[in-house]
């Protein structure tokens, strides 16, 4: 059977920067593959294209240049958020909203999305709303597994937004990364999960 619109694919990769002699991002192996319905939205399109039409024991490489995988480095979404916005209790937040941590938040309109924390000054928090892996060409290598029909259920839990990671639990090959604006955010609106209800993060 070969890999088409609702297949339930299962597949074993390499990731790398670059090419095959970069750095390792992540792997799936036999033991924990990456399974996903094919053509639900939840992979990059251009990875997707590569694997169509491939079956069990097929081996695979692909290169994708940064704008197939999670686009170009955005400045646009390198933003001052104002520091009162992650108080709780009157109280600022140091130990979810530090450098170098990123944190799960919720625009106004109800995106999640992933923030890095780049910097705390006495008024702002500067975060980075790009895809940890924007602006970088990706190298996969791997295996077909499985190729099967995809039941029912199976189709219809892709429909709910399943999850935008491609990896065993949470990788990063999944489809689109997160963005904003300063303007989508209001007072208020931008706790961390846990501490103000504001919803999981989408970032990988």
């Amino acid at each position: 059977m070969k890999i088409g619109k609702n297949k339930m694919v299962s597949l074993t990769y390499d990731l790398h920067y670059d090419d095959a002699q970069g750095e390792m991002i992540e792997q799936a192996t036999s033991e924990k593959p990456l399974s996903f319905v094919f053509g639900s939205g939840l992979m990059l399109p251009k990875f997707e294209s590569y694997l169509e039409g491939l079956q069990a024991g097929n081996p695979f490489e692909i290169s994708l240049l940064d704008v197939d995988a999670y686009g170009e480095l955005d400045e646009n979404a390198i933003v001052d958020l104002p520091k009162h916005i992650f108080f709780i209790d009157g109280e600022f937040d140091e130990e979810m909203i530090a450098e170098g941590n990123s944190v799960p938040m919720m625009s106004t309109s109800g995106q999640k999305l992933n923030g890095l924390v780049l910097e705390i000054t006495d008024d702002i928090v500067k975060m980075d709303f790009n895809h940890p892996l924007a602006g970088e060409s990706l190298f996969f290598k791997g295996d077909i597994l499985e190729v099967r029909e995809a039941t029912d259920a199976e189709i219809a839990a892709t429909l709910g937004g399943g999850g935008c990671g491609c990896g065993s639990g949470g990788g990063s090959c999944g489809s689109g990364g997160c963005g904003c604006d300063d303007g989508e955010y209001a007072e208020g609106s931008c706790s961390t999960e846990g501490k103000g209800g504001c919803g999981s993060g989408c970032g990988c």
